[in-house]
């Protein structure tokens, strides 16, 4: 079994295909949609944490990019900036992932983006923008 949170980008073309349904019912895969963006006209941007046997899971991804759509690590998308941050702390109690954590004898803040949900909340709390969401 495997999970992995994904970033699917779609061009407009299939805006209003149902791609996910498709990954539940001809790749036996479980979904959760953490963040989804959907414009007809301009496509969209879906962030999922997929689930499922290996094999069902690289089959899957293939149909993804068969049929046009960007594929990649949520990682890929969450980018700390370890010289401008301060370890101030503020996003520690804010993330709702729990994906900051606070080294007790150094104080220091720790960023783990496999926990990451890109929800934006440390984007928008952080005095030194040292967080940065690309889409």
């Amino acid at each position: 079994m495997i999970t992995k949170r994904i970033v699917l980008h779609f061009p407009h073309r299939l805006a209003d295909q149902p791609i996910v349904y498709k990954l539940v019912k001809d790749y036996d895969l479980e979904f959760n949609i953490l963040k989804a963006y959907i414009a007809p006209e301009k496509g969209g941007l879906l962030v999922l944490e997929l689930s499922g046997e290996d094999k069902n899971y690289e089959q899957g991804i293939q149909y993804l990019k068969r049929i046009g759509v960007k594929v990649q690590a949520l990682s890929q998308d969450i980018i700390r900036n370890d010289r401008r941050c301060s370890h101030c702390s503020v996003c520690v109690p804010i993330c709702p992932a729990g994906a900051f954590l606070v080294e007790p004898l150094t104080r220091e803040v720790h960023f783990d983006d496999s926990k990451c949900i890109a929800c934006g909340v440390c984007v928008k709390a952080c005095p030194l923008r040292a967080m940065e969401v690309r889409f």
